[in-house]
């Protein structure tokens, strides 16, 4: 993995205003991984694709997140930071590709854990139920009971229930909640914490804001846009705090 350079971030920022965050997610790992493929970062499960989003913004970045919610109960404004280290999972899960079993009940089941593909396919579901199915129906590869294969549909409900909370155990990173707790009305909720989403609106930032630093300094020293980026951020504040 390598960090974003300032023209990186540029390129990343241009690339991927049209994509869908799904698609936004594997452009971003594509540039820190430029010897894999983007089928190859796709077929990452959900958990290994936010961890590896998680270390390249701390890489780009730095460690500390510095968030902005609305209270669900009172409406007020929120603000809150974390470390990085307070939500990365440092599990190793092996091979994406590697499918998994677990015992329920007289139920083996074989499956393998969901992938950027899937969350792809459930966007098109119209209810959460459509979409509970659709993924069930690509994750889970095969179920038997006493050697015969059964399928998921004759499964009782409870039996997936637990087959859905241990697939989703087995990639805790996937899914990061936050405890959060709102000072004016004391209320407490969990808020889902969305690295790609995150990351994106940080880069449009940063993006827009090298942009900005590349028309000030090439209007004043008729420089390059390339050369202003490949400059360091501390170079290139010193020339901006000159001409301002």
């Amino acid at each position: 993995m390598r960090p974003f350079t300032a023209s990186d971030v540029i390129t990343v920022w241009e690339l991927g205003q049209r994509l869908h965050p799904l698609e936004r997610a594997i452009l971003l790992l594509s540039f820190a991984y430029p010897h894999q493929s983007q089928q190859q970062l796709a077929m990452l499960s959900v958990g290994q694709r936010d961890r590896r989003l998680l270390l390249l913004r701390q890489m780009t970045m730095g460690s500390q997140l510095n968030s902005v919610t609305t209270c669900p109960n009172c409406g007020d404004r929120l603000e809150f930071a974390l470390n990085i280290s307070d939500i990365y999972i440092n599990e190793s899960l092996g091979s994406s590709y590697e499918n998994k079993t677990f015992q329920i009940a007289a139920f083996e089941c074989q499956f393998r854990l969901p992938n950027s593909h899937d969350l792809a396919i459930l966007t098109a579901a119209q209810t959460i139920e459509e979409a509970y199915c659709s993924l069930i129906e690509r994750c889970v590869l095969q179920i038997s009971q006493a050697g015969t294969p059964v399928s998921w549909e004759a499964l009782p409900s409870e039996i997936i229930e637990q087959l859905a909370q241990h697939i989703g155990n087995c990639d805790p990173q996937a899914e990061i909640l936050l405890d959060l707790d709102c000072p004016n009305c004391q209320h407490r909720w969990q808020a889902i914490f969305d690295i790609v989403a995150f990351f994106w609106a940080e880069l449009d930032a940063l993006a827009r804001r090298l942009l900005q630093e590349v028309h000030v300094l090439a209007k004043a020293y008729s420089w390059h846009e390339a050369e202003i980026l490949s400059m360091t951020a501390t170079r290139r504040q010193f020339y901006l705090d000159m001409v301002m």
